[in-house]
């Protein structure tokens, strides 16, 4: 959500004229469209990093305040739980030597970072669920002390009225329940943005959705939340069931869930505003003073902060942002759909991957989302959370003929996507070097079959039979990994022996 929300009671009447200022936001919006008011193609994309903190243990810190305050940089904000922070790159021109450039920025501040971190027996860590992560580590107590997360965590809990019930079935099965959002904390990821113009925005979100599965199948790197193994990417069902406002109810009803992944392509940014709008109530009923349709009346640009505030509370895997700098308004897509790590080259790989293949696919003149049904994206996306590296997905046939087949994901990447990641990063004019070291990282991982979960899995079964019990080996796993990352090879080179010298010693 990103701005200054300050903590306080609502009442009836603030939620009803809220209601009324989405309106006018959303009328105003439209209103921009019609006058082909945003702004011209730029290229541009941003990024940013959820970020854990743990010790040299391999344990969660709570302590992301005392973090931020040593690392003293606007980079560096808090988020959801005191074990995590957010790392927030400046956007950047798509072209020329851009992902080599993002690469060095990041291994410089996170290096930065993590030495700031150390002072106070903490370490920055990369990764899409902290293994070590414990049921205990995400109450309410733990929640950062930030206005904006505390009326967050009180609405959503009363919208629901009731505990939240975690049932995520897997290799394991975990059921839990918790009484705030702060499991949600667990999840940390990579999001991208990509400014578009309005003309070209629906072809990059459908491309976007079409690729999601794709994305998590080659980028997994969550496979375990308090202890238990569960889905190769557990992030999204974690983040649903733990933002959820429906009462079982109500989710018998097909009420929608504030995260999830959509239910039909689109034709226009418009829609998912107006659909946001249609189907959530509000949650944070605060009302700016702008009126925006008197503001475009008086020839000025509008901040559409009701809109805006009300879009972060709505949990897209591909969000629609509005936003606007230097006074002039502009679209992007969000791609929240990765997990965060395991290594920086890894985050740039994953970055360059996606901006090089959605905007192939987006123009492409017999687009994926023509040829394939809304369902099968959709299903897609939990087949590859659920198994990551080996999902088998469905994806039209090559050449004219047209119907669905299921293809290894592995296969439809090396065979198919990369070749055309390639031409995109072409089109953004990428330097080739870097392309080629970038995408190459990516066709390893579907060579070895390995990516960040596959990677954690095959190590703390290791560990297991290694002679550690189950908190132990998850606590060597973490370790091994946060070792491995902080070296900075791509995970595909991680080598999985285990014990390592060190662990042996302490057997």
């Amino acid at each position: 959500m990103g701005e200054k929300v300050v903590a306080g009671g609502s009442d009836l009447s603030d939620r009803q004229r809220y209601r009324q200022k989405l309106q006018q936001c959303l009328a105003g919006l439209g209103r921009l469209l019609a006058e082909k008011r945003f702004d011209r193609p730029k290229n541009l994309m941003g990024l940013e990093i959820e970020l854990n903190l743990a010790g040299a243990d391999g344990m969660p810190r709570m302590m992301n305040a005392e973090v931020l305050e040593r690392i003293a940089s606007r980079d560096f904000q808090t988020e959801l739980g005191m074990f995590n922070l957010e790392v927030n790159v400046a956007p950047h021109r798509l072209g020329g030597h851009v992902f080599e450039q993002l690469a060095e920025e990041l291994r410089t501040g996170l290096g930065y970072a993590d030495r700031k971190s150390k002072e106070l027996g903490a370490g920055i860590v990369m990764i899409g669920i902290l293994p070590t992560l414990a049921q205990q580590d995400v109450v309410s107590a733990n929640l950062s002390d930030v206005d904006r997360y505390m009326l967050l965590n009180d609405q959503i809990v009363t919208a629901r009225g009731e505990d939240f019930t975690l049932d995520i079935d897997g290799v394991e099965r975990l059921n839990c329940t918790a009484a705030s959002i702060t499991p949600e904390a667990a999840c940390t990821s990579v999001q991208l943005h990509l400014q578009v113009t309005p003309a070209r925005f629906a072809d990059v979100w459908n491309a976007a959705q079409a690729v999601a599965a794709v994305q998590v199948a080659v980028g997994a790197n969550a496979p375990f939340l308090f202890g238990r193994e569960l889905w190769r990417e557990s992030r999204p069902p974690l983040f649903q069931q733990a933002t959820d406002t429906r009462p079982p109810e109500l989710q018998a009803q097909g009420v929608r869930p504030r995260t999830w992944f959509g239910e039909r392509w689109v034709e226009s940014a418009y829609e998912l505003f107006e659909e946001n709008l249609r189907f959530f109530p509000s949650l944070l009923p605060i009302c700016d003073e702008e009126d925006p349709l008197r503001v475009l009346d008086d020839g000025g640009v509008p901040s559409l902060h009701e809109l805006v505030l009300h879009n972060g509370t709505v949990y897209r895997w591909n969000r629609p942002v509005y936003g606007v700098a230097d006074g002039v308004p502009h679209l992007r897509v969000e791609n929240r759909v990765l997990p965060a790590g395991p290594t920086v080259d890894d985050v740039i790989a994953n970055a360059a991957f996606y901006y090089g293949l959605v905007r192939a696919l987006a123009e492409e003149a017999r687009p994926v989302w023509r040829r394939m049904p809304f369902a099968d994206a959709d299903a897609n996306f939990e087949t590859a959370c659920r198994f990551g590296i080996d999902a088998e997905l469905r994806w039209p046939r090559p050449g004219r003929n047209g119907g669905i087949t299921t293809v290894p994901a592995v296969k439809l990447v090396r065979d198919e996507l990369l070749p055309l990641a390639a031409a995109g990063l072409d089109a953004w004019g990428i330097e080739a070097g870097d392309r080629d070291h970038y995408l190459g990282i990516i066709e390893q991982r579907c060579k070895r079959r390995v990516n960040g979960s596959s990677w954690q899995v095959e190590t703390f079964h290791r560990a297991l039979e290694a002679g550690l019990d189950r908190e132990a080996a998850l606590a060597a796993t973490t370790r091994r990994y946060i070792e491995l990352m902080n070296h900075g090879d791509p995970v595909h080179t991680w080598p999985v022996a285990f014990p390592s010298p060190a662990e042996r010693r302490a057997l």
